[in-house]
């Protein structure tokens, strides 16, 4: 089982972000993604200051597909490959549509976005000229990269959201990132993802099922458990219906914490955060994060990315996760 850290700009400035990603290169995860999404700190920036700071953890960077031109993605992973020496993926894709709305965009394409998105990437990398009549991408012969890559082929990983971005993501993609939110929920999360994988040309290729998970640990597990309600209060809205109905859950349960977060009222939300909604991530001791790991290796992931607020001290929960949860999956 590999382990990923996810870095939210609520655990610090862009400054204590750059120091807990390299406290993990330190302590052995092996990677680091910065999410990126309108309005926050920008995850392009903060993998370009840790691409020369770090020295082995691989760099997971992207962006919603709908966000971006493939040129950028292509041309930003081509250069933080060289910057890193060769220890980047990219993320083509998306992890939700909610963001894009924010400012305008829509996903009814996002399946076939990101199927040519891929196929232009991958090109341009190697070196190819790449005039496109796609139904989304027209470009010309002018279309080509002006610089040789540190390497011809930089892993992509697809964020998905659905079955039909799930069953690509498998297809075309060398690894699949989505939620895992309830971990319980990993087999019906990982069934499409194989689906994919099995009529791909290539199904016996190199392949990272990613499972993104919240967490939070500490020595004291209550304390861990309750800094895990703001996540669970904002966040759990945008969650998949499907995975919550399998802990007895509901969009709509988590409809009025996530309004008294939106309103600033963070006290009334975490009080109207439930145990039961406490599910969706994993909490607690070592002992007990361990255990509800567990579920997503027997899901069928082979990967996980430990985002949230990790813990009371992000620093601690970092040597804590290395210490005393990461060995068990050695």
């Amino acid at each position: 089982m590999k382990f990923g850290i996810r870095l939210i700009d609520d655990l610090g400035t862009p400054g204590e972000l750059v120091a807990l990603t390299e406290l993990a290169d330190e302590v052995g995860f092996d990677s680091v993604l910065f999410p990126q999404s309108p309005f926050r700190h920008n995850g392009w920036a903060l993998c370009a200051a840790v691409a020369r700071s770090t020295r082995r953890i691989e760099i997971s960077v992207g962006s919603a597909v709908r966000a971006i031109d493939p040129s950028e993605a292509a041309t930003y992973a081509a250069t933080l490959d060289h910057l890193s020496r060769g220890r980047v993926n990219l993320r083509v894709g998306a992890h939700n549509y909610d963001t894009l709305r924010w400012v305008g965009l829509d996903s009814a394409d996002i399946v076939q976005r990101t199927r040519e998105a891929c196929d232009i990437v991958r090109r341009l990398l190697r070196g190819e000229k790449v005039p496109y009549a796609g139904s989304v991408y027209r470009w010309t012969e002018q279309a080509f990269l002006r610089f040789t890559p540190f390497r011809a082929e930089i892993p992509i990983w697809i964020p998905t959201v659905g079955e039909e971005l799930a069953e690509l993501s498998g297809e075309i993609g060398d690894g699949s990132w989505p939620m895992v939110c309830p971990p319980a929920s990993a087999p019906l999360i990982v069934a499409p993802i194989n689906r994919g994988l099995a009529r791909s040309s290539r199904p016996e290729r190199p392949f990272e099922r990613v499972a993104g998970v919240w967490l939070a640990v500490s020595e004291d597990g209550e304390e861990a458990r309750s800094l895990l309600r703001d996540i669970v209060a904002y966040y759990g809205p945008f969650l998949d219906p499907a995975g919550l109905a399998l802990i007895g859950l509901t969009v709509a349960d988590f409809l009025p914490a996530y309004e008294r977060m939106q309103a600033g009222d963070k006290a009334a939300a975490r009080r109207l955060v439930t145990p039961e909604m406490l599910r969706v991530g994993i909490s607690g001791t070592p002992a007990e994060c361990v255990r509800q790991l567990e579920p997503l290796v027997a899901g069928g992931f082979d990967s996980v990315s430990i985002g949230g607020p990790l813990g009371p001290d992000p620093a601690r929960a970092v040597r804590l996760l290395a210490s005393a949860v990461m060995p068990a999956f050695d």
